[in-house]
């Protein structure tokens, strides 16, 4: 697979300060298939310097323009789905038709998105006797995920150039080959040189040097909770904003009177999806006490048909530590209804899809965020029981909830302290604003709410 050896800075590939790399590798098989730069902090400075540089030009390009630069990334996007999917796949594992379906579509709708929102957003408005203006914060630290490469990029990318703002991308380790394809995108699209930059590295070195840097004004984060707050902390003695999207230990509640086998079903896609790598994932199923036992041997039956469906882990490090966290479940008591700890294969970093059941709120397997095909299921007695557990942890991201009729279903998910809510069922929605509550995050990705996180206001009085 083709890799770029140099950083995309300034509108051109160029070398490296050193000769570090990291070696990217095929989760299902192992094997060595790449070789990138490894960023230094000097990297970094010279990639900021250049945003900085070129952020006046383009913070004072007409809104309409942008929107065209945006419309043409997406189009790009789009002609490159194929190699999008491929590349993801090979990188991460993941199945290609879900490569197709959603790592490489999502992100292009996104883009047309922004492309839309740049070209009608009120960048002007009259209150009273001022004009406010909504004028680009800066520049832009991106540090995104593995688990959903392009999209947590363009999730980014693509709302700071609507917003007229400059960036640098520092994506994961795991995943920057799908980065360096974005940076071609870019690149042909007609952005501006210096308006995006490219590092790989390291997230203690080249991360850390990006949410430190002076020369930033946004930090924005896709990550662990822990990784977040000490971005935060960088950020705060600076006084620099951030936007961060972190952790997730989504509840899906089935109220007694849902379809069960439909809100099962659908639950247990929903965790397995991306090989349980999602930080929205519904992983507590909570089901009312007298469908309980129905509940799991849905669920178990459900997940069984998942077994040679769903790609490796995008590492032996992510793997050992589901499966840790699958002994931990054993050992506090939980029952193993489906999958374990055990590796379904001799070559990759395969996790079996694994259901447990009789899980207590206060198990750390409900309380922790595994990242892996595993899904608990707890019983409640009553609605206030299940909004008790439902909220009963540090984060607040997302979540799920069932009922025949709309509105009790609706009346339950006003009372969840989460930030996305999917009633029976309900689709993704691009536009809609996605982040959490509590320990889940700081801020909005997604639609007009997203482009606000790249914004800052000024208003003058007459």
């Amino acid at each position: 697979m083709k890799a770029h050896d140099g950083l995309y800075i300034d509108g051109a590939w160029r070398p490296a300060g050193s000769a570090d790399g990291i070696e990217v590798v095929n989760p299902a098989d192992e094997q060595v298939i790449a070789r990138v730069p490894a960023g230094s902090a000097l990297d970094v400075d010279t990639a900021v310097r250049a945003a900085r540089a070129a952020l006046p030009a383009w913070a004072a390009t007409p809104p309409a323009e942008r929107a065209a630069r945006l419309a043409a990334l997406r189009d790009v996007l789009a002609a490159r789905k194929d190699e999008i999917a491929e590349t993801v796949t090979a990188e991460l594992g993941s199945p290609l038709p879900f490569s197709q379906a959603v790592h490489a579509a999502v992100p292009i709708a996104v883009a047309g998105s922004y492309a839309d929102l740049a070209a009608a957003h009120p960048f002007e408005e009259k209150v009273g006797n001022s004009t406010v203006l909504h004028e680009p914060i800066g520049v832009v630290g991106a540090i995104t995920p593995w688990n959903y490469p392009l999209h947590q990029i363009v999730a980014k990318v693509a709302p700071a150039l609507a917003a007229g703002c400059a960036i640098v991308l520092k994506p994961a380790e795991d995943t920057p080959l799908t980065a360096q394809l974005f940076a071609e995108a870019v690149h042909e699209a007609g952005v501006p040189a210096g308006v995006f930059n490219l590092v790989t590295g390291l997230g203690p070195v080249a991360g850390r040097a990006l949410a430190e840097h002076p020369g930033v004004d946004l930090v924005s984060f896709t990550g662990s909770t822990a990784v977040g707050r000490r971005i935060g902390a960088v950020a705060g003695a600076a006084v620099k904003k951030v936007a961060l999207e972190l952790g997730g230990k989504s509840a899906n509640v089935i109220l007694p009177s849902a379809d069960l086998a439909r809100a099962v079903n659908v639950g247990v896609a929903n965790v397995m999806s991306n090989s349980g790598q999602t930080c929205s994932a519904w992983t507590r199923m909570l089901v009312h006490r007298d469908r309980y036992a129905e509940a799991v041997e849905l669920a178990a039956t459900a997940a069984a048909k998942y077994g040679d469906r769903i790609g490796p882990l995008v590492s032996a490090r992510q793997r050992d530590r589901v499966r840790g966290y699958i002994e931990k479940g054993v050992a506090e008591g939980a029952l193993l209804v489906a999958g374990g700890p055990e590796s379904p294969r001799e070559r990759g970093w395969f996790v079996s899809p694994t259901v447990f059941a009789d899980v207590t709120p206060d198990m750390t397997i409900a309380q922790e965020e595994i990242f892996g095909p595993v899904l608990s299921i707890l019983r409640y007695e009553d609605e206030d029981d299940a909004l008790r557990i439902a909220n009963g942890t540090v984060y607040g991201l997302a979540g799920a909830v069932w009922a025949a009729e709309e509105a009790e279903a609706v009346a339950f998910a006003r009372r969840m302290d989460t930030g996305q809510v999917d009633i029976n069922g309900g689709r993704f929605n691009p536009l809609a604003p996605f982040g959490g509550y509590k320990q889940s995050g700081v801020g909005r990705e997604l639609g007009a709410h997203g482009l606000a996180e790249y914004l800052q206001t000024k208003s003058l009085q007459f």
